[in-house]
């Protein structure tokens, strides 16, 4: 009799703890990268060195079709947290604050806090500026026990570069210059620590952060964000992460030329990289300087690797990986060249695709190291965390959770997804509409010579107020096409003034736009892009 009750007790104590188990909340570790396109192994990069994410790839499930909702920082971001899209919120530049346009917007890490998680992050999660502290519970640490404040630049003659750049532009442009014209040389190759940079420094802090939460015993969840600042220009990385490349053996882009037929307004002049020190501020960038720059983009993507790789391990290392989901996300891709371009900001494959992938570790064995060809976005992943989470969904959310798919990442999903960009061609890096000041500047012939391949484009179309304040470009990629068409931004019922089509079954890379070969499918489109998302959802 005495055995059995035991054994009863040890039965009810078992089953009682394994209850607990699955009520468990997940923790979530949300993981941002900044600029990085599919430049990876595991997306069948040829030469870029990314144990970590491939490993984590491996072990998860990788989306090789997944898009932005504007492939620029701020508004990208925005959307991403709030499950908004630009369009929708107004957030269409890096210069406006979402909650200024939308106060009683519900982020993700704020409805996470509101459902009894703590809620920190280390890095860049939101764009600079917009922190949001009512979206986080938990204080950060700010003080490394071990390091001294990280620079943006470690070597002498960098940091005396970007000083007397500095002091040259204010005092040739006035306040102008703060928008960009003094961001000093595009990259660094240091000799230094990992965490002598903040991307090392900030994943030291968070995995600090991680210990002391796991530590506390206080059985809340924890949501975690971890935002890379690179490959985001300027491209400093330590040495040692250069060192990994055989400079003469890294590949160039190939397609250097805008698409043929392209829209004129949808290419900017690679405004964003032309303020940095030693890049040429019109024409061409030479073969030399392009390896250099790829080199150094290549050898960011190695150093954010390893912080990722690392943060990994200290989940493990703190016992609470099985508990947790792992997501992996870029806010936008870029150009490296192709297109003959230096940059994010257009209505392209290559500046909207960005890597995504998610690890979760009751995740069906099946799917485990696959590739996903279904069409996401990264405003998907707001209501996914949270139907993973077991969270309620607000109702304002405009994406889709895409958690089905990690059951069947094959199975039929959806038909088109949707990214936007205001005129790139005649917007500042940071996608805001050109101020007077700046074509007072060394880029005043460069604007001038883009404006004037407009002009001759578009004819009668062209209207000054019109091009650089309000022309939008929307972007419907299809499983074979990618849809643009350029509009009134203001005015919904507006006559597109400009198409563009690629068929991606004969033209990856988008070389030439067939839009007025195909009228019938232009048709056939238009109708399925004025479905919207909600029309094209699975």
């Amino acid at each position: 009799m005495n055995k059995l009750l035991i054994l009863c007790l040890i039965f009810a104590t078992v089953a009682c703890q394994s209850s607990k188990k699955q009520n468990r909340k997940p923790n979530i570790l949300f993981i941002a990268v900044d600029d990085l396109r599919p430049e990876l192994g595991c997306y069948g990069s040829e030469i870029a060195i990314s144990p970590s994410l491939d490993k984590l790839a491996s072990e998860g499930l990788l989306f090789n079709r997944a898009y932005c909702q504007q492939a620029i920082c701020g508004p990208s971001r925005a959307s991403i947290m709030t499950g908004i899209r630009p369009e929708n919120s107004g957030i269409t530049h890096n210069y406006l604050r979402f909650r200024d346009q939308n106060p009683n917007a519900l982020t993700l890490a704020q409805h996470f806090s509101n459902n009894g998680y703590q809620t920190t992050y280390y890095g860049k999660i939101f764009h600079h500026g917009d922190e949001d502290e009512i979206s986080w519970n938990r204080e950060q640490l700010h003080v490394h026990p071990n390091a001294p404040k990280p620079k943006g630049f470690h070597l002498k003659e960098n940091i005396k570069i970007k000083e007397d750049t500095k002091k040259e532009m204010f005092a040739k442009y006035g306040q102008v210059a703060k928008y960009g014209l003094a961001s000093g040389p595009a990259y660094e190759c240091a000799d230094v620590p990992d965490n002598a940079y903040r991307d090392g420094y900030n994943t030291d802090l968070a995995i600090e952060a991680l210990k002391q939460m796991v530590s506390e015993k206080d059985g809340k969840p924890f949501f975690l964000g971890l935002g890379m600042h690179k490959p985001h220009l300027n491209w400093t990385a330590p040495k040692k992460y250069w060192d990994l490349y055989d400079r003469e053996a890294i590949p160039m882009a190939q397609d250097t030329l805008a698409p043929i037929d392209g829209a004129e307004m949808g290419l900017h002049p690679s405004f964003e990289l032309r303020v940095r020190s030693g890049i040429p501020k019109k024409g061409n960038i030479d073969p030399e300087l392009s390896r250099t720059l790829k080199h150094a983009y290549l050898a960011c993507v190695s150093y954010i690797d390893t912080q990722i790789g690392r943060m990994i391990n200290a989940l493990e290392e703190a016992g609470v990986r099985d508990n947790t989901i792992i997501i992996v996300w870029s806010d936008h891709g870029w150009h490296l060249g192709d297109m003959g371009i230096w940059g994010k900001a257009t209505n392209y494959e290559i500046a909207t695709r960005v890597p995504l992938m998610i690890w979760t570790s009751d995740m069906p064995k099946g799917s485990r190291g696959k590739t996903s060809e279904a069409l996401v976005e990264l405003v998907d992943m707001y209501p996914t965390l949270c139907d993973m989470a077991g969270l309620s969904l607000p109702e304002h959310l405009e994406g889709t959770s895409f958690k089905p798919l990690l059951k069947d990442p094959d199975m039929e999903w959806k038909s088109a997804v949707f990214s936007t960009f205001p005129t790139p061609a005649l917007r500042e890096w940071g996608a805001y509409p050109l101020r007077p000041a700046m074509r007072e500047t060394y880029f005043g012939p460069l604007i001038e010579e883009v404006e004037g391949r407009i002009k001759v484009q578009q004819k009668e179309k062209w209207n000054r107020d019109l091009f650089e304040n309000d022309l939008l470009g929307y972007a419907m990629r299809t499983d074979r096409y990618r849809f643009i068409l350029w509009k009134d931004g203001k005015h919904a019922d507006a006559a597109p003034l400009y198409y563009e089509l690629y068929d991606h079954k004969t033209d990856p890379s988008e070389t030439k736009n067939i839009a007025k070969d195909k009228p019938e499918l232009v048709k056939e489109l238009l109708v399925q892009f004025k479905q919207g998302w909600k029309g094209n959802r699975p």
